[in-house]
């Protein structure tokens, strides 16, 4: 799909919107005709009962004061008697109200009130041309058919009535017809519109959505591969590229990670060969380059004392340069050997009680703290998660370490505390003995690095190297307290 093409495509918005503007429209159109059909069909029922029906009943109020006026003057030309002037009189008062009633309901009635008209002329001129002058001269020869155009009139006027109650009648059921017929097709128009959104929901973002769906699955399950092809609406088609261009990312991301992976591989194996070596010579270094070391020390020392009157002193002091830097050699190489055992031949993980550790170190050093008179002043020590053995190379370099540079007028303090932190501990061991100077804060865990000249402090230069390795090993970290100026602090923390 091309460019332009995508950007013609309706969004799913603008087909719902489209659609909510067709179904406005259609209510709109059905409330309009709606509310015609309702109004035309009040229009005919008030017609009907306001008009028509009570116009009738009227017509009857009419018709029996008409009548009443006719059996009047009968009745009063044959007896004379006054009580049927009365009713005559009464009658043509009825009529006249019953008519101005009439009147009122066929204002909007042309043809009914035309025929009203009409029976109030015929009327008058009945009593005029008849009525009146019988009651005057009391003619009983007036014809009785002298009231037929009366009621000729009137029965003209009650057909009219009936006429337009049978049409109002007809007309109300039309009117209630088109009322039932638009609000039927209204709501069959709803219907089909609701299934028109259902049918469009489903085709243009459902469908798609699910095709997405399936192939974002496959992907998933490892076809990295697989290229997703979106369709439907804009916003579904804008989220497949959308996923397609995290999919070639994470393709490119695995290809280079892949890559990554094959290079750490052949590093693990030179490094597994590295080991090999290390193994090799880690039994070169405790066998065979210790043995000859041990014939030059021997060997030497024999020669002294064989040929010890033979020797001057320069010889002896040659021997004796020789002697100590064969056992100075032996002690490198044996402290090289246990340095590199750590984590690699001493790599166990249990729980270690330190206080016992702290015992069995201070029975180690029990004579370098006698001959010092140290103490070492330590709390109840936690339990912490290591190798107990490295963990013993720690505690015996650090304390060592005190002792040995101690100040020498008076007798070195040792101080320990263990303090909880999060979840491990951090401890901390301090001195007063001579301290370190903070710029050689990183030179002093380089392994065979020394502060001081041999003849002054022995030893290698390998303990605090030893410390640092087995903290770093137990994921702890090790530094010396700058601020600490009576002797020398280191802090360092373990998992507990």
């Amino acid at each position: 799909m091309t460019d332009s093409a995508r950007d013609r495509q309706w969004t799913t918005q603008q087909w719902f919107a489209a659609v909510l503007v067709a179904m406005v429209v259609l209510i709109l159109g059905a409330s309009a005709v709606g509310a015609r059909a309702l109004n035309r069909t009040a229009q005919v029922s008030n017609r009907l009962n306001d008009r028509i029906s009570p116009a009738r009943t009227v017509v009857v109020q009419l018709d029996d004061a008409l009548r009443n006026q006719d059996t009047a003057l009968r009745g009063y030309l044959l007896s004379g008697a006054p009580q049927f002037l009365d009713l005559y009189r009464e009658s043509v008062a009825a009529e006249q109200a019953a008519a101005t009633t009439l009147r009122g309901f066929l204002t909007a009635e042309p043809g009914p009130l035309a025929e009203l008209a009409a029976v109030e002329d015929e009327a008058a001129r009945w009593r005029a041309g008849i009525a009146e002058p019988a009651l005057r001269t009391r003619d009983r020869g007036v014809a009785a058919a002298a009231f037929d155009p009366v009621r000729g009139r009137l029965a003209t006027l009650d057909e009219r009535l009936v006429t337009a109650r049978a049409e109002g009648r007809a007309a109300l059921g039309d009117a209630r017809r088109l009322r039932d017929t638009v609000f039927l097709a209204a709501v069959t128009a709803l219907l089909l519109l609701i299934g028109v959104i259902t049918v469009l929901l489903r085709t243009t973002v459902v469908r798609p959505l699910r095709r997405l769906g399936a192939a974002a699955r496959r992907v998933a399950d490892g076809d990295f591969t697989h290229e997703l092809t979106p369709d439907g609406p804009a916003e579904v088609t804008q989220l497949g590229r959308d996923v397609e261009a995290m999919r070639r990312r994470l393709v490119d991301a695995l290809t280079v990670t892949q890559q990554a992976r094959d290079e750490l591989e052949q590093r693990e194996a030179e490094l597994s060969r590295s080991n090999a070596d290390l193994e090799q010579f880690a039994y070169v270094a405790s066998h065979d380059l210790q043995e000859p070391l041990r014939k030059v020390a021997s060997f030497c020392q024999m020669l002294e004392r064989r040929y010890a009157e033979a020797l001057d002193d320069r010889a002896k002091q040659y021997i004796g340069f020789a002697v100590d830097g064969a056992t100075r050699m032996q002690r490198l190489i044996n402290d090289l050997l246990t340095f590199s055992r750590i984590g690699r031949v001493y790599d166990d993980e249990q729980p270690v009680d330190l206080n016992e550790v702290m015992d069995r170190v201070e029975e180690t050093l029990a004579a370098s703290i006698e001959e010092t008179r140290a103490r070492i002043v330590r709390p109840r020590l936690p339990v912490v998660a290591g190798d107990v053995t490295l963990l013993t190379m720690l505690w015996q370099n650090l304390l060592g370490n005190a002792i040995k540079f101690h100040r020498p007028e008076e007798p070195p303090v040792i101080e320990i505390s263990a303090t909880a932190d999060g979840a491990g501990w951090s401890f901390a061991v301090s001195d007063n003995g001579i301290g370190i100077d903070p710029e050689y804060a990183d030179k002093i865990f380089v392994i065979f690095q020394r502060l001081h000249p041999r003849d002054r402090y022995d030893g290698t230069g390998i303990g605090l190297a030893v410390c640092k390795k087995v903290i770093e090993h137990h994921g702890g970290v090790i530094e010396l307290d700058p601020a600490y100026r009576d002797g020398a602090r280191f802090v360092f923390t373990l998992p507990a």
